[in-house]
């Protein structure tokens, strides 16, 4: 089964979900959503998930987590939270965020792709999937020429792939400059040799000084790239370089308690959905429409709170698709700062507030 045809599945994944949460978990104001499963710990500091749809066996998809520490590593995990001790990948040097990418070309054929950003090293580190094999020739470095270490501390990253089939890495840092410039797009090719090689074609994103900006969501369908401004909101921009760099929106402000923080996009069939926002202080998911209003100072209204578990959450991933019996309509992963990772069901995510897209 090809990715595009799982994608294809969320439209029963929805249907399903209308009838089966009909009795299903709430998630009003005075319940907090458990996970289905917690994944082992691993052994410093976990951060951010990314979740691979396995192509071929939905049941068989992973999630990579970042183990965040001088020593630290890319841990994968099934779809039980257990984690795969032959996929994992230690001595990375302090690895903070990671996202996915499927079919980039590489020696003739499509593979897919984990990103991670190496803080210490100022370098993207990529691996193969499902079998996280280095592909990357020891690291890519970015952010050259800047001066300073904080302006080449890696941090966030999410991946875009265009109506084309170009994929790009599009990464943020510990700080950068305020009107302009904080965010570096690089395009992903094969360097020749079947490794991956990038190279820079913007520079792009405004920051407002107060904290720093780590998660990255892009929306490959919408053509669209969201990004937390900590302590202040979500920034939106044309993922697509050539459609400009004027930033399109800044929403959220004041719904959060400190930290805006993790970000992903659960997909609806005809293009609707969510926008996932995780309040770092307060164990919750603030959630905006994915469809824009016009005419509106804000145009990505703010849905509903959910309370969850997890603490002190930094990244979620999201999918919409069908995986398992466990994750019939799609899975949230989110960190908590106990070392692990908490995989949520959607339609407990959901409740009764988010059972039907934009009536």
């Amino acid at each position: 089964m090809k990715y595009n045809n799982i994608l294809k599945l969320t439209a029963f994944a929805v249907l399903s979900l209308a009838i089966s949460c009909k009795g299903g978990a709430q998630n009003g104001n005075s319940t907090v959503v458990k996970p289905l499963y917690v994944s082992d710990p691993v052994d410093f500091d976990t951060d951010d998930p990314a979740i691979w749809v396995n192509p071929d066996d939905p049941a068989h998809s992973l999630v990579v987590g970042t183990d965040k520490d001088s020593n630290g590593g890319l841990y994968v995990f099934d779809l039980k939270g257990k984690i795969i001790r032959s996929k994992t990948v230690k001595g990375l040097k302090r690895p903070n965020n990671v996202d996915i990418a499927y079919g980039l070309q590489l020696a003739g054929k499509k593979t897919d792709v984990a990103v991670t950003t190496e803080r210490y090293t100022h370098k993207l580190r990529i691996f193969s999937l499902p079998d996280m094999k280095a592909i990357d020739n020891g690291g890519i470095p970015v952010f050259e020429g800047e001066t300073g270490a904080e302006y080449r501390d890696l941090m966030g990253i999410s991946m875009y792939t265009d109506p084309n089939g170009k994929i790009y890495a599009i990464v943020g840092r510990k700080t950068g400059p305020k009107n302009g410039g904080y965010l570096w797009q690089y395009l992903l090719s094969d360097d020749g040799k079947g490794n991956v090689k990038a190279n820079l074609v913007r520079k792009f994103g405004r920051y407002s000084g107060k904290k720093e900006i780590e998660a990255i969501a892009v929306d490959n369908e919408l053509g669209f790239v969201y990004y937390c401004d900590e302590q202040v909101g979500v920034r939106k921009y044309y993922a697509d370089p050539a459609k400009g760099d004027q930033e399109l929106a800044l929403f959220g402000q004041g719904d959060f308690s400190v930290d805006n923080e993790g970000i992903a996009i659960y997909k609806t069939p005809g293009n609707k959905g969510y926008i996932l926002v995780s309040d770092q202080g307060s164990r919750q998911l603030k959630v905006y429409d994915r469809v824009a209003k016009t005419n509106a100072a804000h145009p990505h209204p703010l849905l509903t709170t959910i309370k969850y578990s997890a603490n002190q959450t930094d990244g979620i991933d999201v999918v919409s698709v069908p995986l398992n019996n466990d994750f019939k309509h799609g899975l949230l992963v989110a960190m908590s700062d106990d070392k692990t990772f908490h995989f949520y069901r959607w339609e407990d995510i959901a409740g009764k507030k988010l059972t039907s897209v934009n009536p």
